[in-house]
């Protein structure tokens, strides 16, 4: 499992973190039912504090994507054969808007952004 962390970034290394850990189930990397590095184990690796490590999987446990189990860690979830819920999809909702409004407010139109979304999907199956 290869996971890089860049502290001199904005976004918080428990975001990145979790972030990276949904890219390598998307692309199969990490399959349902895999039992995820412990948080003492992982922050070890990465070289982060166990909180920032244990942060991430709450967040990951939240979004229904692992469920932490105590005593044996984190498993990943297996993922809904019939798609994401209407609780999901009202989530997704509400991280995209803002960054399609962004995207509008830096003067992409409509085919720019659809593009932009194909690209990094085909970057995500591709692998």
């Amino acid at each position: 499992m290869f996971i890089q962390i860049e502290p001199t970034s904005e976004i918080p290394i428990y975001t990145q973190l979790a972030n990276q850990l949904i890219e390598l189930i998307a692309t199969g990397k990490l399959q349902a039912a895999e039992v995820l590095p412990s948080v003492r184990s992982l922050a070890a690796d990465l070289g982060v504090n166990m909180h920032t490590v244990n942060k991430a999987y709450h967040e990951l446990e939240r979004k229904n994507i692992i469920e932490i189990i105590p005593k044996s860690g984190a498993v990943i979830n297996s993922i809904a054969t019939n798609g994401p819920s209407e609780v999901q999809m009202e989530r997704i909702k509400l991280y995209m808007k803002p960054l399609i409004a962004e995207s509008i407010v830096y003067g992409m139109d409509e085919e720019q952004i659809l593009s932009f979304a194909s690209s990094i999907i085909a970057e995500i199956t591709e692998g």
